[in-house]
């Protein structure tokens, strides 16, 4: 509504663009404008236009009226026929003899009140698209203003101080100057004096509506506005610093001087790109075109082997870079085998479903129909053996712990060179995911068949087992145990018993009471 495509318009020379009431542009649109020379014999203004839109890669257009009519079928295409808005722009080169090199961006108005398809939120969604364009350092910001409405309400120069505080990248527009009220005119504003910009503002006058249906051509309007300010008593005054021919000169020097501004810190950040990318270009080794097959299977050989290195030095500890906040690669398996497995097994509790009465039942079913003074050795292993499966768990655990961590080991191999082939790497890990979980069935059959030969055989002569003679032995040393313990707590009960009848004596046997509380018993020989 303020005119920015009419200001685009003016720019091109040409009536390109979408017109109408209320929203019009709904999609950003990057217009790059080109300046080409002229043809011989070729009349100024009257310039070949050609215009080619990056969807369209391969069509080039001369009516304008299509260009306009491209515009509106590639809105439509994403942002729907109802007023609807997206983001993604539509990009649009232009080159004539007629324009100065430019690089525009018409964005769409901001929509206070939601209509057609627009969502509720419209005005953050315009707002968030617009400072996604004017937010960028590099780029000027044209902040366009309607003169019949009071400057300090302008949206755009409200939106422009907030990512440019300083002023030194906006210039600014005041369009549809002739519709002003009589009396009043914009002289202050475009002098700087009610809202002083560094880089100032431009006075334009742009067709209206009226013109606009009835297709007068841009170049009468540029000549009336040309008119406009030269006989008007108060812009003449600044008729050099009003128009659109002066807006184009101005916009053209402004992204000549920012470009010359900002190009060697842009120079800077390329070459560091680029020299961070020969880096690890050159960290992935040379490639020659002309490689036949052999320095190819040499360099595949390679490859692998350095794989294979890396996988072997990560599980020895050897690897160039290890990891300091948690356990990995060989450290993580020795913690497996060591913290994990063990306190699996400590956990193992070897009476576990064991009664009395399950002993006593295997005690009767392994005599038969005889009657036993002894413990059969054979109800001894079927008691044994269901304790000894027990520990298969733990161990089938530590199987599948020590998969895991090799796959992880895994993963986390392959130097810069190989990830240069990513289908090479992708097949390496596939290859080795493979390989390891084919070793995880024999892993588990292997630490199945262990426990079943230790169920199927019980030796009773390995010398940590203590048979029954042991048993017996351990058993007679823990009754031994008991008695003292027992006597010793008799003895300091009486202790306390008779701690006031300290040396007295009494007929027959006697008891005396020692100096150190300990009782003897002293039998008399008359």
């Amino acid at each position: 509504s303020s005119g920015k495509s009419s200001v685009l318009e003016n720019l091109v020379g040409r009536d390109f663009l979408p017109r109408g009431s209320g929203i019009v542009t709904r999609r950003p649109l990057v217009l790059q404008l080109v300046n080409v020379p002229r043809a011989e014999g070729e009349v100024e203004g009257e310039g070949s236009v050609r215009a080619q839109f990056l969807h369209l890669p391969n069509k080039v257009f001369t009516d304008m009226g299509e260009v306009r009519r491209e515009i509106e079928r590639e809105t439509e295409r994403l942002a729907g026929s109802n007023k609807g808005i997206v983001k993604t722009p539509i990009h649009l080169r232009i080159t004539s003899p007629d324009v100065l090199s430019l690089t525009l961006v018409d964005l769409p108005g901001i929509t206070k009140i939601p209509v057609g398809d627009q969502p509720s939120d419209i005005e953050a969604q315009t707002r968030n698209l617009v400072f996604e364009y004017i937010s960028k350092p590099n780029s000027i910001i044209v902040a366009i203003s309607p003169a019949n409405v009071d400057i300090v309400n302008s949206e755009s120069l409200k939106f422009a101080r907030e990512v440019d505080p300083k002023g030194s990248r906006t210039i600014g527009v005041i369009t549809k100057i002739d519709l002003m009220d009589r009396g009043t005119n914009s002289l202050d504003i475009l002098t700087g004096r009610v809202y002083p910009l560094r880089l100032g503002f431009v006075g334009v006058v742009n067709r209206s509506q009226e013109d606009t249906q009835s297709n007068k051509p841009i170049a009468e309007s540029l000549a009336f506005e040309e008119e406009f300010f030269r006989s008007h008593s108060v812009y003449r005054t600044i008729q050099q610093h009003c128009g659109t021919k002066n807006l184009a000169k101005v916009l053209n020097q402004l992204l000549m001087q920012h470009i010359r501004d900002h190009l060697p810190s842009i120079k800077t950040k390329i070459n560091a790109l680029i020299s961070q990318t020969e880096q690890e270009l050159s960290s992935y080794g040379s490639m020659n075109k002309d490689s036949d097959k052999i320095s190819n299977a040499g360099r595949l050989l390679k490859l692998i082997t350095l794989f294979a290195t890396e996988f072997s030095n990560s599980i020895e500890g050897t690897a160039p870079e290890m990891s300091t906040a948690e356990l990995c690669g060989g450290a993580r398996l020795y913690y497996i085998f060591n913290d994990i497995f063990a306190s699996g097994l400590d956990s193992v509790n070897p009476t576990a479903n064991l009664t009395n009465s399950d002993i006593r039942t295997a005690i009767r079913n392994s005599t038969g129909p005889r009657a036993s003074l002894f413990v059969p050795e054979i109800a001894f292993q079927l008691l044994v053996k269901p304790q000894i499966k027990s520990l298969e768990p733990p161990a089938l655990r530590c199987v599948q712990l020590a998969y895991e961590e090799l796959m992880k080991i895994g993963l986390s191999c392959g130097n810069n060179e190989m990830r240069r082939y990513p289908r090479l790497h992708a097949k390496v890990m596939e290859v080795v995911s493979d390989l390891l979980r084919e070793r995880v069935s024999p892993t588990t059959a292997y630490v199945e068949s262990l426990i079943a030969i230790e169920r199927a055989y019980i030796n009773t002569n390995h010398p940590d087992f203590i048979g029954g003679s042991g048993a017996i032995s351990d058993l007679q040393r823990k009754l031994e145990r008991k008695r003292k313990e027992a006597t010793r707590s008799r003895i300091r009960e009486v202790n306390k018993t008779i701690g006031s009848a300290r040396n007295r004596s009494v007929d027959g046997d006697t008891v005396v009471v020692g100096s150190y509380g300990t009782v003897e018993e002293i039998v008399d020989d008359m």
